[in-house]
């Protein structure tokens, strides 16, 4: 019964749309109705600038490592990692908002951190260089959905397992980026400091 109230609560605690909340209370206005429409930081970068979504950015991994060290509490690093995934998915399809969330990286990063640190870094200087030098946000990120099975399996078999599924279920969420990098239609990232 405890694990299926901490999947339960990671769930929850994943589907919060902080991006559609941080944006309305900064008087910004309904988030789906600007941009890609989408509800994660990438979208609020356009109406907010870098800062704000450098914060929501900040406010979806911390759902996620909360999530996390529920999984952890209740029964060791597997489960966290297992509970960040249930966080995820409550981020990519949230109960509030009909199931329409956003894609899961930030909250990826916030259980990469929970769980691995280092598996954090790595992925994060990859995706730091790959969309400095590149422009395109989704490039890098397609790369740690690649990478974190692997970095799950070098930390155990069950945190291996896990990281799959958060690498597929976050490609999952991503195939139409993906689709445009391949025909080579990929929009680059505007760097806005403030809007």
């Amino acid at each position: 019964m405890i694990y299926l109230i901490a999947l339960i609560v990671s769930y929850l605690l994943g589907s919060l749309p902080m991006g559609l909340i941080f944006t309305k209370l900064m008087g910004k206005g309904d988030l789906r109705k600007v941009g890609s429409g989408n509800i994660g930081a990438t979208n609020v970068m356009r109406v907010g600038g870098l800062r704000m979504a450098g914060a929501v950015w900040l406010l979806d991994m911390a759902k996620a490592i909360a999530a996390v060290f529920i999984g952890k509490y209740v029964a060791g690093d597997a489960f966290g990692a297992w509970c960040g995934f249930v966080a995820i998915v409550g981020h990519c399809y949230p109960v509030w908002l009909k199931f329409k969330g956003g894609k899961g990286i930030s909250s990826l990063f916030g259980v990469m951190l929970a769980v691995s640190p280092m598996s954090f870094v790595v992925c994060g200087v990859e995706w730091l260089l790959v969309a400095l030098t590149s422009g395109i946000s989704s490039l890098g990120a397609t790369v740690v959905f690649c990478l974190i099975p692997v970095l799950g399996f070098a930390i155990s078999v069950n945190v291996g397992w896990a990281f799959l599924a958060i690498g597929v279920l976050c490609m999952w969420r991503h195939r139409e980026n993906i689709g445009r990098l391949i025909q080579g239609s990929e929009s680059k990232i505007e760097w806005k400091w403030k809007k």
